[in-house]
């Protein structure tokens, strides 16, 4: 059977200056649907640009992208968009929720983007607040949210559309080891109750460790680390 996700010979470089920096160079990836993989590697070796082109946010050099029956190389800008929009959820280490707006009007973003109906786009957005734990917290903005409650936040706005894949960039990179656990625990929950197909790049072993499988990028490659 065709993998899920599945990415072949993949370049991605960028320009610096006079030079060319390769950062993805050849890279092969199979995922099976269900799955839980984690992307280690040492800092700046392009594991963000991994999660990047394969969430659409950046176009390849080379290669191929297939996401279920979706291959990006064959599809318009606008096509893309709404793909990655419709069946894509981003966790990013830093929140990047709107300070002017609720943790219910973060949360249900993607679906107000969407021009969803306030009715559909609030009842999942506070189901999904409720499900991470701040059921009593709707109306708060991010500035009186401690750091791990606005990750919440931003989990529940990742899987507001009800996505196909969820690509998590050091998703507890900036919170303290407790706090950190707690939000492990929450993502591997998420993970199985809503059948995501996941792949999270960290710097964390415990968080890596509780992963399907643990993938090295070293030198524009993945190899396996267990």
């Amino acid at each position: 059977m065709t993998p899920f996700i599945q990415v072949v010979d993949v370049d991605k470089s960028y320009t610096m200056g006079a030079a060319r920096l390769a950062v993805l160079r050849q890279l092969s990836l199979a995922v099976e649907k269900g799955e839980m993989v984690a992307i280690v590697g040492a800092s700046g070796v392009g594991k963000s640009t991994l999660l990047h082109v394969l969430g659409g946010l950046d176009v390849i050099d080379a290669g191929a992208i297939r996401i279920g029956d979706a291959e990006f190389a064959k599809m318009r800008d606008g096509e893309l968009t709404a793909f990655r929009n419709r069946h894509v959820g981003f966790v990013f280490q830093f929140h990047h929720l709107l300070p002017e707006f609720t943790a219910l009007e973060n949360a249900g973003m993607p679906m107000r983007i969407s021009r969803r109906s306030a009715e559909e786009r609030d009842g999942r957005a506070i189901a999904l607040l409720e499900r991470v734990g701040l059921g009593e917290r709707l109306a708060h903005k991010p500035g009186t949210l401690s750091g791990g409650e606005q990750q919440r936040v931003a989990i529940a706005r990742a899987l507001v559309m009800d996505p196909l894949v969820l690509l998590a960039d050091e998703p507890t990179g900036d919170l303290d080891e407790h706090t950190a656990e707690s939000l492990h625990e929450l993502l591997r929950e998420m993970h199985r109750e809503r059948g995501l197909t996941s792949i999270i790049a960290t710097h964390n072993p415990r968080l890596a460790a509780a992963c399907d499988r643990v993938l090295r990028l070293e030198e524009g490659k993945l190899r396996e680390a267990r």
